[in-house]
């Protein structure tokens, strides 16, 4: 089986339709994909319609948290999406995505910049405005070569010149909430240190304690000695480790199936989980 378990659409900031991104997960040889728009459960109706015949479509979220001053995502699989709580969580985040990606607008203007938040709007579309819209407007006006390289210290990166705040989970209450809704959690690539900051291996330690399930290792993000550590680390905590593409269609190089979770890791996270199930593809 091969098993994609972090994926984008334009739900958020990936450019395939929840549509697309399914027909293109079945087409490139996957058994199972995720789901994991930012904050939001809102392509998941769309790919469960669309979904191929031989793909499961794994429902799930990734979560914006922040810890100590040091932004991480988590991911949440197969949680209950009307549970209230983490329902509301989730708009908090979302209701704060316009005003900030406005401000990283203002900023880049005052350092010179002719961005736009017209432009902005017109890349994110109908999905949840992120970094990644305003890293592709950079692409667009010749001020950066790529998605990537908008997310450093000189434009959008964490506490970048241009890095505005949102707000955030606390990662500890987000395994609350997931686990409340009967979801499943797993730190999304948690030493991508390229992104900027990235928690201690001590905080990793504690949301283990605190219910953590896994670690995302195998990611574009972590290269061979990085990811040997966090399986020595999981090893030690206790901890699930998946492997995932992060795919974002052309907004970013990776592509569908990259990093794949192994079958008897995924049979883990699916026997844990209790607030929804895998669904499988009837051909839609």
């Amino acid at each position: 089986m091969r098993i994609d378990l972090h994926t984008h659409s334009t739900a958020s900031d990936g450019t395939d339709t929840p549509t697309e991104l399914v027909r293109n997960a079945a087409a490139c040889g996957l058994d199972v994909v995720a789901l994991t728009d930012h904050d939001t459960v809102g392509g998941h109706a769309e790919a469960r319609a669309a979904l191929p015949a031989g793909l499961t479509l794994v429902t799930g979220a990734e979560l914006s948290c922040r810890l100590d001053g040091v932004g991480l995502h988590m991911l949440a699989y197969l949680f209950d999406p009307e549970e209230p709580e983490l329902a509301r969580e989730r708009e908090l985040v979302r209701d704060d995505r316009v005003p900030r990606a406005q401000g990283m607008v203002a900023k880049l203007r005052e350092l010179g910049v002719p961005i736009t938040w017209e432009q902005v709007a017109r890349i994110a579309g109908s999905g949840a405005v992120g970094r990644p819209h305003v890293a592709s407007a950079l692409v667009e006006l010749g001020v950066v070569a790529s998605v990537s390289d908008a997310f450093t210290p000189q434009w959008l990166g964490n506490d970048g010149r241009a890095y505005v705040e949102k707000h955030e989970l606390d990662p500890f209450d987000a395994i609350r909430l997931v686990k409340a809704a009967g979801g499943v959690t797993v730190f999304a690539h948690p030493m991508a240190v390229k992104r900027g900051v990235c928690v201690p291996e001590s905080a990793i330690a504690e949301l283990a304690t605190a219910g953590l399930d896994g670690i995302e290792v195998d990611h574009m993000d972590h290269d061979e000695p990085t990811r040997a550590r966090l399986r020595a680390l999981a090893g030690d905590l206790g901890l699930l480790t998946t492997g995932s593409s992060d795919y974002h269609g052309s907004r970013k190089t990776c592509r569908l199936g990259d990093h794949t979770t192994d079958p008897e890791i995924y049979g883990e996270i699916v026997r844990r989980a209790t607030g929804a199930f895998p669904v499988p593809g009837a051909g839609g």
